[in-house]
């Protein structure tokens, strides 16, 4: 009939059964959606979040002081009146624990940062300049790569952190030495992996197409490179944070780590080693505190690094 609209521009007709157009989600919302479907990702987050509401919140729910002793209970095994029970002074191991993550979880994060930062102003310098400023930061990244990391630890450590503590106080003196020791031990990967995506990005059509708008270098790297460089820079921040609270709590096993009244989960197994055979509580939980909180690091990594490779099917 003259003037009629067809029924495939109305709808009206219209097969009920015909595939539907693809839905395109934006980059992040896609890789939240990615992440969603990694399972053990997503648990690993779930545990991750507990963990460190636990840590931070805790102290406002069990109002036990940390350094309260009681010979009388010394060595106890878990009770309602102390849920895991307490040490060889007969403080409380809930509340230590819930003061020593916070100081664990903060060394992996700061140690973390310190990493990240360095190994992507010398992975981003080297891979955008390429020529003889490529070749020297990448001799020094290897340098440092070959060197003995848990010896040059100890050695830093035991070297400096008196004179640091008088100057800043103990408990902050360590801390700071602690960050900077392992956070100057852990750039190194993170800047070849960004060199790497630096010396692919930086031969891309949008890249060359800023340079040639007349977009400074310093402008082309913070806006067009590095953020398209990220994802890989972020899976590799969640692996340098399990790395780090793996690392201070070695040093407080071996002694070199904060002082006794300061417990971390490391200075915590440390105390604990003479008395594992009648009292395996003091040791059991704190272990498992540091394998939980860095297994669910690595499940966000390896979902992370699935989120953003969109070359990865899920």
């Amino acid at each position: 009939m003259a003037g009629s609209t067809p029924a495939s521009l109305t709808g009206k007709g219209s097969d009920p059964l015909a595939p539907l157009a693809p839905r395109h989600y934006g980059p992040w919302r896609e890789a939240w959606r990615r992440f969603r479907r990694h399972k053990l990702a997503f648990l690993g987050a779930v545990l991750l979040l507990l963990i460190i509401g636990a840590v931070v919140f805790g102290p406002w729910l069990w109002k036990v002081p940390i350094n309260e002793i009681d010979f009388a209970a010394k060595l106890k095994t878990p009770s309602w009146s102390h849920p895991l029970g307490t040490d060889d002074l007969g403080q409380d191991l809930l509340a230590r624990m819930i003061y020593g993550g916070r100081i664990s979880i903060a060394v992996g994060l700061a140690a973390m940062a310190i990493a990240i930062f360095f190994g992507t102003l010398v992975g981003a310098v080297a891979g955008y300049s390429r020529g003889s400023i490529d070749a020297g930061l990448m001799w020094l990244t290897d340098l440092f790569l070959s060197l003995p990391q848990l010896p040059l630890l100890l050695l830093i450590i035991y070297l400096f952190r008196d004179s640091l503590k008088s100057i800043v106080g103990p408990e902050m003196g360590v801390f700071i030495l602690i960050v900077v020791v392992i956070g100057g031990f852990r750039w190194m990967p993170v800047a070849r992996l960004v060199r790497a995506q630096f010396l692919s990005l930086r031969e891309k059509e949008f890249v060359e197409a800023a340079r040639a708008l007349g977009a400074k270098p310093i402008r082309v790297v913070t806006r067009h490179i590095l953020p398209n460089a990220l994802g890989p820079v972020i899976v590799a921040g969640t692996i340098d944070v399990a790395a780090a609270i793996i690392a201070e709590s070695t040093l407080s096993f071996l002694g070199l780590g904060f002082p006794p009244d300061i417990p971390t989960w490391g200075r915590l197994l440390f105390d604990a080693k003479d008395y594992l055979d009648f009292a395996p509580h003091y040791a059991l939980f704190p272990g498992i505190a540091i394998f939980l909180t860095v297994l669910s690091i690595n499940y966000l990594g390896d979902g992370l690094r699935d989120a953003l490779d969109p070359r990865r099917v899920l």
